[in-house]
């Protein structure tokens, strides 16, 4: 909304903003509540048994909280700028969806790997992931938005009124997340398995 008022930004600046805004709320709020700000990541979570399934309606619902708050924050600090940021494809639906899929699929890789995986430098886990989700929207940007997060996409679509395309920014990153976390639970050696159990296993 920002570049779009008063340019300036430009794609490389909107990446940059996306991933230093995460690196530094890891970093504030990691201790606190695990830095869960994307629900799809927070359901690889569950998946791969690194969070409680009885935990996940309360989370999504401070997730799409805030998102909402954020949007609304902006529409009335910035006016109706880019649909409040709404997330659109630029090219197909289907394009779209297989990009959120992918971009999400690594978020969430490189996400298990230094969260969950005591041989990963655990200090480096918000740069980490900062960087990966600001190289993700630096080349994603301009095909699907790279938003790799349903709340990121809800809240900006709920107070633009835009939810035309809210559908793939909701289903691609559960998805991608799904596979994500299930794939580094291979690599790391685990048995590949859906848990229900409502308890964490560390």
């Amino acid at each position: 909304m920002v570049a779009a008022k008063g340019g300036g930004l430009g794609e490389l600046g909107i990446a940059l903003a996306f991933g230093l805004a995460i690196t530094t709320m890891i970093y504030a709020l990691g201790h606190i509540s695990g830095a869960h700000f994307n629900p799809a990541v927070s359901l690889g979570f569950a998946l791969g048994r690194h969070f409680p399934w009885s935990r996940l309606a309360a989370y999504w619902a401070a997730q799409v909280a805030g998102a909402l708050a954020a949007a609304l924050l902006l529409r009335a600090s910035l006016g109706d700028v880019a649909n409040v940021g709404a997330t659109q494809p630029s090219g197909s639906d289907g394009q779209a969806f297989l990009w959120e899929l992918v971009l999400t699929f690594f978020l969430t890789l490189v996400v298990m790997a230094v969260a969950t995986d005591t041989r990963a430098v655990g200090e480096a886990a918000a740069i980490a992931v900062g960087g990966t989700v600001a190289l993700c929207a630096l080349v994603g940007g301009p095909v699907s938005g790279a938003s790799m997060n349903p709340a990121r996409s809800l809240g900006p679509a709920l107070v633009s009124g835009d939810l035309d395309s809210f559908w793939i920014y909701l289903l691609a990153p559960l998805v991608g997340a799904s596979l994500g976390a299930l794939t580094y639970q291979f690599l790391r050696g685990e048995p590949v398995t859906i848990s229900s159990s409502p308890t964490p296993t560390r």
